[in-house]
């Protein structure tokens, strides 16, 4: 009989405090994969909200993910974002890096059909990029530029930027990220994008996007929205209340407030795509080389708690912060 697998799992046992505990693989079923991860990303937005306990009881079930263990505000298991090797399993998966959406721990089991091979030319580091650029192109289903659009982004997130990065690569947009970090612009330019602190005067868009996860940000998209324009609301705020200025422009200009959220399909896919197909297309779209900006900084698995905990109070200019795990 094999020795039993021990895991290490990060777990936010309360509000504000994350643990690294120890737990022993249940037995593989036939099918199984054992992956070792190489790496996992914290995704700033949502995890933050989790982590400060701030997901409201009336989405607990709606913001499950899909191997977390335990439930919130905690003690739970969430994350996912993970690229590891498959070491044990069906002779066909032996030795391939995939990605899967699973928590931050070391080594896991799933079934196969919970993980997607990486794609030539990828490499495992920006691999954890996957779940973001999968919301960036469900934003962008749900926006439908058209060539020649002016667009405004606001918030030069992992996101925000992905999202506008899909864009400049339509035919004669006008695009604009809006950020008041500063420090965005340097990351903007290496994606082949104008950032800005402030947005342009008149820019009259006809597509904004609203990715900075700020309430204030929310009420800027409204504010530089066209006649008949449509503002896209990316951003997740917990149980934060949002009030909007809908007394002011929004009306006299019939804007078109719309949500986007990754967790279903856009209603112009589903039809044809399924959640597999989409998460194929945003590891394909990962293997250009500058999207390696949006990894702000590493850090050992060990220290995630502590690292959470910062990201999660001041978040600073970290973007998608890495975490690595030991061979």
């Amino acid at each position: 009989m094999s020795e039993p697998i021990i895991a290490h799992q990060f777990w936010i046992q309360s509000p504000g405090h994350g643990e690294i505990v120890r737990a022993t693989l249940g037995p593989a079923q036939e099918g199984d994969l054992l992956v070792h991860a190489r790496y996992s990303g914290i995704s700033r937005g949502t995890e933050s909200l989790v982590f400060r306990g701030e997901v409201p009881a009336s989405q607990y079930d709606e913001m499950r993910a899909p191997f977390q263990e335990g439930e919130f505000p905690g003690p739970v298991k969430y994350g996912y974002s993970s690229v590891g090797d498959v070491v044990e399993g069906p002779v066909e998966w032996r030795g391939r890096t995939v990605f899967c959406l699973f928590p931050h721990q070391d080594r896991y089991r799933v079934p196969a059909v919970a993980v997607t091979p990486l794609p030539a030319g990828l490499p495992a580091g920006r691999a954890v990029l996957a779940a973001n650029m999968e919301t960036a192109v469900n934003v962008a289903w749900d926006a439908r530029p058209s060539v020649g659009d002016r667009i405004v982004v606001i918030g030069g997130g992992v996101v925000g930027l992905l999202v506008a990065w899909l864009f400049r690569q339509m035919a004669g947009v006008d695009l604009t990220v809006v950020d008041v970090n500063p420090a965005r612009a340097a990351i903007a330019d290496a994606l082949g994008l104008r950032c800005v602190t402030t947005p342009p005067v008149d820019v009259d868009a006809d597509l904004v996007v609203h990715a900075s996860g700020r309430p204030e940000g929310a009420v800027t998209a409204l504010s530089v929205a066209g006649v008949e324009a449509t503002v896209v609301e990316a951003s997740w705020y917990g149980t934060r209340e949002v009030a909007l200025p809908l007394g002011e422009r929004f009306h006299a200009r019939r804007l078109t407030l719309r949500s986007s959220q990754v967790g279903r399909l856009s209603p112009t896919h589903a039809p044809r795509w399924t959640h597999a197909r989409r998460l194929s297309l945003a590891l394909d779209l990962l293997r250009a080389p500058e999207l390696d900006t949006l990894i702000s900084g590493e850090s050992r698995f060990d220290e995630l708690p502590a690292v959470m905990a910062s990201v999660a109070r001041e978040p600073g200019d970290t973007l998608c912060h890495r975490i690595r795990y030991e061979s």
